[in-house]
């Protein structure tokens, strides 16, 4: 495959290009994703990140729907088009506003396939985005990740590169289930290598970023970019990190995690999120559950602290995870 770097936004776009232009089936919807363009010749806002900007001008606005400031309404829509035939791609501007469409993801996608026993399918995608870091405060920063894990019926990918954002999404728009896609506001303009083709990483396996035999570092999206720094700062203290990326949180991929944590008997897990019925706390549950036996220390969790994200600077770059708290953290596990 040629391959050339591109920008995780750009994976994005190339992503749901490829897969529209290969099945007709498959449309978005959102707010503001053509800009409010009134005809296909005009250019598009493409969403507050500008991901589908000029989608409307190659696709249409049969197949690239500006919809009304009601979420509960175009995912809503996004259900019923899937369950039809269509493959919606539906973006909610920031995971902060699940609460205004909760029913329809809740009681609706997650559980249609299951109550027709089987005879439904729900093949949609909802793409948002989370993280703090952009001075968005309390209600536009949050990363939610974890109360639609507790969903069942729904598919999570919280991808962290570019290469894993083309793969994993082409994937969640082909999957016959409904698909949650988590990106990270803050990684939108990092660069990669992604081939230019068309192709596909599965959903429920997960990615060593950094081998390493010393100590296991288990991260979340952007907590991935942290924990490698925090890794390459361990060398010096002769430490040698593995950094684990689970790229999908459901289905999670634990034997690729168990594994590691088997070789190096000690384990910190960093997610963004705030520590309570956190993705950190559940992956922790599982390793104590399934790896105790081989563990030299306690599992550690780093995670923002359980409050509302600042909207002062200052306060809100003390709230986030950072490489620093990683890494005195790593090396608490090595205290005698």
């Amino acid at each position: 495959m040629a391959t050339r770097e591109i920008t995780y936004q750009q994976a994005i776009q190339e992503a749901l290009r490829s897969e529209m232009r290969a099945d007709p089936t498959v449309i978005l919807l959102g707010e503001d994703i053509a800009g409010g363009a009134t005809t296909v010749d005009e250019d598009a806002w493409g969403g507050p990140l500008g991901t589908t900007r000029g989608f409307i001008k190659e696709f249409g606005k049969e197949r690239v729907r500006d919809c009304p400031i009601s979420e509960a309404g175009f995912v809503g829509a996004a259900v019923g088009a899937a369950t039809t035939g269509l493959r919606p791609v539906v973006e909610l501007m920031y995971n902060d506003f699940l609460g205004t469409c909760l029913d329809q993801i809740l009681n609706q996608a997650a559980k249609l396939r299951y109550m027709f026993g089987g005879k439904a399918k729900v093949p949609m995608v909802l793409r948002t985005t989370i993280g703090a870091g952009l001075r968005k405060a309390s209600q536009h920063s949050q990363t939610l990740y974890s109360i639609f894990a507790h969903i069942p019926g729904l598919k999570l990918i919280a991808p962290s590169t570019p290469y894993d954002m083309k793969g994993l999404l082409i994937s969640a728009i082909r999957d016959d289930d409904p698909v949650v896609d988590f990106e990270h506001k803050l990684i939108y303009w990092k660069k990669g290598p992604v081939p230019e083709e068309s192709y596909t990483i599965p959903l429920g396996k997960a990615d060593i970023k950094r081998p390493g035999k010393d100590v296991t570092i288990v991260a979340i999206s952007r907590m991935v970019d942290f924990s490698l720094e925090a890794a390459n700062k361990l060398t010096s203290e002769r430490i040698d990190a593995e950094v684990v990326d689970p790229r999908t949180l459901w289905p999670l991929d634990e034997a690729t995690i168990l594994e590691s944590v088997k070789k190096t008997g000690k384990v910190v897990i960093v997610d963004e999120s705030t520590p309570n019925c956190s993705m950190a706390r559940n992956i922790a549950a599982i390793i104590a559950d399934k790896a105790f036996d081989y563990l030299d220390a306690p599992v550690k969790c780093v995670n923002a602290p359980p409050t509302p994200v600042p909207f002062s600077p200052s306060l809100e770059d003390f709230y986030l995870p950072n490489p620093d708290k990683i890494f005195k953290t790593v090396m608490s596990q090595f205290k005698d």
